[in-house]
């Protein structure tokens, strides 16, 4: 799947791509852009701590919009406290996840957050009839304005459902890394599979982004409008900017809309609902249209939520596990994973390190199956994978260090252990989420087409997979849920297993993208895979030149006396990589 983190850095990553093929050396001496720090740099604690904060700014739309969506699925969505701490725990858990990843994983800059590729097949999940929400379960409230005992064991039975799908559906990623058989499985996937698969995860939540929206139309265009406006028409303006480096002060210029359109989109937006709410523009009757965008609705939230919560292990109870939200959820955990590939040797390019060996590549995704499951056994009520808008950062700042990720890292831990800081975000209006759900899941949608320009399509073959494909991805999901009773085999968990898997839209798509484009007969060139396997990887790597960055640490050294490392696939041996 193609992250959100990917929606605002193609113009950014092409520039860098054009520098990069220009300037790429074998001597990983000489990196391929100049950097202020690499990969291994170690910058002034301040900087660090500067530049940790800006990639949590890059994150933040990504991150917070998984639990505002999961909120209505979850049956949670007027329980502002619940919001709170599911807000808490996903920052809690990336930050643990950031530090794994640079230190044990890859070692490469690369922070850590919740994905989309898991939001619809959840969604699929939550949609069978014991899991849908009741009226009674909505409304009923106790007089401190929080769920009933009662409700509460119902929205957690539904987390633990997911929790449990998360965690064993992620063994399957763990394994595939450290076993180092991802490399198969790429194999038998190209952009035919690929773009259907990521066009319909934004496509299938158009939905919860218009039901935000329709809250308040207004609101919502001003969102979008400001979002357009920052990123694309003034995203060559660089703002200049008093900075402190390497022990002197100077004027530099910044590409502040490049960077925070989104952030900075959504806090206008916000701040103009606060001051119509705060002359009492916007109705103050619940009844009335336009309600939803006042900024005083959820205050209550900021109030009732403790100023420190500390998210653990198994805090919604013990995750439960069906066969149908298990398979339902591989299908999400395997876009994840190849998508992810890109992005390792994407980032080690504006890092300024050599192309990744296969032991790191391997270790990568396999540490990012290690980080689902923690964020199942926690409770995030999703996974974790590579953000992408922050790796397009590191070409723009021109700062690759490592540090400075696990900076970041430990930032997002400190934040999520801040209740009162993640229910601040309960209080954004609802038409203002939706336009920024808006732009978010249209650029998802278009960025899984744009894999298909590798592809010839001028070629009759591949024009029927791909409308086949994208058509069946919306038709039969759709038509099960208006006939939710049309799958009876007369063996419920078979009925729920097919349930699942057929409305969960990306599964469908990529299933028939990846069936037809590897059984109907067409060249490698016809079908694309040459050219996107070889962008994907990049070249090839530099043997064991420069390649220290990627070595465990402390234990390398003794790793390489032992002959028996070359066999596996996830250690550093003595022996040079090859991809």
């Amino acid at each position: 799947m193609y992250k959100v983190s990917k929606l605002f850095d193609n113009e950014t990553e092409g520039r860098n791509q054009n520098t990069t093929d220009q300037l790429y050396k074998e001597d990983y001496k000489k990196p391929s852009i100049e950097l202020i720090y690499a990969i291994d740099d170690k910058p002034p604690w301040y900087l660090c701590i500067l530049l940790a904060f800006q990639h949590y700014i890059l994150a933040f739309g990504g991150i917070i919009a998984i639990p505002l969506i999961l909120a209505e699925p979850l049956c949670v969505k007027h329980d502002n406290a619940v919001k709170s701490q599911l807000m808490c725990t996903i920052f809690f858990v990336s930050g643990i996840c950031t530090i794994l990843q640079t230190t044990i994983g890859t070692r490469l800059p690369i922070l850590q957050g919740g994905t989309f590729s898991l939001i619809t097949p959840t969604i699929a999940i939550l949609s069978l009839p014991q899991w849908k929400c009741q009226s009674s379960e909505v409304f009923m409230f106790n007089g401190t304005g929080n769920f009933s005992i009662n409700n509460t064991e119902l929205w957690q039975s539904r987390m633990r459902e997911i929790q449990g799908a998360i965690i064993i559906a992620s063994l399957l990623q763990l394994f595939l890394g450290f076993s180092g058989l991802i490399g198969l499985l790429l194999r038998f996937i190209g952009p035919l599979s690929i773009a259907p698969t990521i066009t319909l995860i934004g496509l299938s939540l158009f939905d919860e982004a218009g039901k935000k929206c329709g809250s308040h139309w207004g609101i919502a265009v001003l969102t979008i409008a400001l979002i357009i406006i920052f990123s694309q028409y003034l995203r060559n303006i660089e703002v200049p900017l008093i900075l402190y480096s390497k022990g002197k002060w100077k004027i530099s210029k910044y590409p502040i809309f490049k960077l925070f359109p989104v952030l900075l989109g959504m806090c206008l937006s916000w701040l103009i609902c606060f001051i119509l709410t705060y002359y009492n523009v916007l109705p103050s009757n619940p009844a009335s249209y336009g309600f939803a965008a006042r900024t005083d609705i959820n205050t209550d939230a900021i109030d009732n939520s403790p100023w420190f919560h500390v998210p653990y292990p198994g805090q919604w109870g013990r995750p439960t596990i069906s066969l149908s939200s298990v398979l339902g959820m591989t299908s999400g955990i395997l876009s994840s994973t190849i998508e992810s590939i890109g992005d390792y040797y994407t980032c080690a390019k504006l890092s300024g390190a050599p192309n990744p060996p296969t032991h790191a590549l391997n270790r990568g995704i396999g540490m990012e199956g290690i980080g689902c499951i923690l964020a199942g056994i926690w409770g995030t009520g999703n996974g974790t994978t590579s953000y992408s808008q922050n790796i397009a950062a590191l070409g723009i700042t021109k700062v690759g260090s490592r540090l400075v990720m696990q900076t970041a890292g430990i930032l997002l831990i400190v934040l999520g252990l801040f209740g009162k800081f993640g229910a601040i975000f309960i209080t954004i209006p609802e038409p203002v989420i939706g336009g920024m759900f808006m732009v978010m899941f249209g650029m998802i949608a278009a960025v899984g087409m744009s894999n298909l320009q590798y592809v010839d399509l001028n070629s009759s073959r591949n024009l029927f997979v791909l409308g086949f494909s994208m058509f069946s991805g919306l038709v039969i999901p759709t038509w099960l849920e208006e006939n939710p009773g049309a799958i009876s085999t007369g063996v419920e968990e078979l009925d729920q297993t097919i349930t699942v898997l057929l409305t969960t839209r990306m599964f469908v798509g990529g299933f028939f993208g990846c069936f037809l484009d590897n059984t109907i007969p067409g060249s490698d060139e016809e079908r694309g895979t040459a050219t996107w396997h070889k962008q994907m990887h990049g070249g090839k790597t530099n043997g064991s030149v420069g390649q220290s960055c990627y070595d465990l640490p402390f234990v390398t050294k003794y790793l390489r006396r032992l002959s028996w490392t070359r066999y596996i696939p996830f250690l550093p041996a003595l022996q040079m990589d090859k991809n």
